[in-house]
């Protein structure tokens, strides 16, 4: 019963984080990209403040769920949940080192003006964002993949 909540979990906040994460990656990177750069800064500012609480909170549950549900299980689960669990961990350790120090700049951009390499700065944010969505849908991929497995030796 325990292995099965931890997986409800794990695949719930992983699938979120992913969502998210694809989400901004499908929808608001180009939005960003298609208007006036002060715009730009406004709205990355206060879309991060808005971010920071729920984001944070989404994948420290998705880590820690995924990472106890690999501790549940064994064999090739417990690979399946480890991956998973060492994949959102590096979508997170990826946002803490990459992105939050470019939002840092980028708020201090909205309240002055953006320097000259700004659109450089932009596009390493781009390739940040790019590899925590990737390493959270593959994390959320892995977790289907389990639940799946774990569904069809049981039947």
């Amino acid at each position: 019963m325990r292995t099965r909540l931890l997986q409800a979990l794990s695949l719930l906040s992983t699938g979120l984080l992913a969502g998210a994460f694809g989400y901004g990656a499908a929808n608001l990177v180009p939005t960003f990209n298609a208007v006036p750069i002060e715009m730009r800064l406004d709205f990355h500012t206060a879309l991060m403040r808005m971010n920071g609480i729920t984001m944070q909170a989404t994948m420290a549950v998705s880590a820690l769920s995924t990472l106890a549900l690999a501790a549940a299980e064994r064999g090739r689960a417990r690979v399946l949940a480890g991956a998973a669990g060492a994949l959102v961990v590096s979508s997170s350790l990826i946002t803490r080192f990459g992105n939050v120090p470019i939002n840092g700049r980028i708020k201090q951009w909205a309240a002055t003006a953006p320097p000259a390499d700004h659109a450089e700065v932009l596009r390493r944010w781009e390739l940040f964002n790019d590899a925590r969505t990737l390493t959270a849908a593959i994390a959320f991929g892995l977790l289907v993949l389990l639940a799946l497995r774990v569904r069809r030796s049981r039947s």
